[in-house]
């Protein structure tokens, strides 16, 4: 399912991103890499942090739904 549709304070791990090249370059980038784990932190007007490698990341639903855990 995609990152958008978990709930926050809900982990899981990253399966699979999808996507354009550049749009999976930028991803892998902030760390959603295939195998990571992830806690959706809060969800804003759409935006969605996230907990990913140690790291606080602020992403739009679109890129979320590009993101399959």
């Amino acid at each position: 399912m995609p990152l958008s549709m978990i709930r926050a304070g809900e982990p899981g791990t990253v399966k699979k991103v999808g996507g354009r090249e550049e749009t999976r370059r930028f991803l892998e980038n902030l760390g959603f890499v295939a195998g990571s784990d992830v806690t959706v932190i809060s969800e804003i007007n759409g935006n969605i942090i996230v907990n990913v490698k140690d790291s606080r990341v602020a992403i739009g639903k679109d890129m979320a739904n590009k993101i399959l855990v």
